[in-house]
């Protein structure tokens, strides 16, 4: 009966060693298990963020696309700004050329009335 009971130990020793190891192996599965809805929720919260980020892109690149044509429309009026810019740029010069002209003649004419001929 010896032998007996000494299988039986055995036996039930084994019983309980696969019964741990199954328990733990459980255990790492729920964890490994956890772990994987965890990063399925943090992925699909991460999608909606970037999908709003998409609509947001998509909004300023309607936005900017009407600047752009905007911004074509003044592109006239600069150059009209431009040109009379060119324009004052050379009054301001013969203006300038004008006065330089008055002023000699005007000391011309003092010099010719401070000294009348004889």
């Amino acid at each position: 009966m010896a032998g007996k009971e000494r299988r039986d130990e055995l036996a039930e020793s084994v019983n309980d060693l696969l019964t741990s190891v199954s328990s733990m192996v459980k255990s790492e599965l729920e964890g490994t298990n956890n772990t994987m809805e965890l990063l399925e929720k943090m992925n699909l919260k991460v999608a909606e963020e970037y999908k709003g980020f998409g609509d947001l892109a998509s909004g300023l690149r309607v936005f900017v696309e009407q600047l752009k044509s905007k911004s074509g429309s003044f592109d006239d009026y600069v150059q009209q700004i431009d040109a009379i810019e060119n324009q004052v740029t050379h009054f301001e010069a013969v203006i300038s050329m004008l006065d330089q002209y008055v002023s000699l003649l005007e000391s011309k004419m003092l010099s010719i009335y401070q000294h009348p001929p004889t």
